[in-house]
């Protein structure tokens, strides 16, 4: 069942395990955490909820809060075993990258004279990222195993990312 599961549902059934339980909660948690590296947007989790009650993966109750309407979804046991099958699955994990900055980097030979500024926005983001992750620390260190892992691994590679935009810099600095 594993195979079916898209994306979104992965990250939805992730987030469901780890206590999340509306999609207003798990867009939140997307936000802080995984969206450095798998975002999520509204506009997807809500159908995805949706499609993955549908599929007996999750199960939704209705919880008015302070008279809004709120759904709150906890996984089910078949939810559950999607999501073991997806976490075990021998299957190569997808790698993409989505970066901007890596794109007009790669065609700034059309416009050499901004690869600098380029490089940049690229080290500026990357600092950025740092520092929300940083500001995190603490909650991160002190949580499970699987997410204190992922920052970590999240906090290298934005450090090697800005030193990396500082070497290039002095490079173009020298030509």
């Amino acid at each position: 069942m594993s195979d079916e599961l898209t994306a979104t549902g992965r990250v939805i059934l992730g987030m469901l395990a780890l206590g999340k339980n509306t999609g207003y909660d798990i867009k939140q948690l997307v936000d802080k955490s995984t969206r450095h590296f798998w975002a999520a947007s509204y506009g997807q989790i809500y159908p995805e909820l949706r499609r993955l009650e549908e599929q007996g993966l999750v199960r939704g109750r209705s919880e008015p809060s302070g008279g809004r309407p709120r759904t709150v979804y906890e996984l089910t046991g078949a939810g559950e075993a999607a999501l073991r099958g997806w976490l075990e699955s021998p299957a190569e994990p997808i790698y993409e990258v989505r970066d901007e900055s890596m794109l007009k980097l790669f065609f700034s030979d059309s416009a050499p004279g901004s690869r600098a500024d380029i490089l940049r926005a690229m080290r500026a983001m990357h600092e950025r990222t740092l520092a929300q992750l940083r500001a995190i620390e603490q909650h991160a260190r002190a949580g499970s195993p699987g997410p204190s892992l992922t920052w970590q691994l999240g906090v290298a590679m934005s450090e090697w990312m800005v030193d990396w935009c500082e070497r290039q810099l002095a490079e173009q600095a020298k030509e």
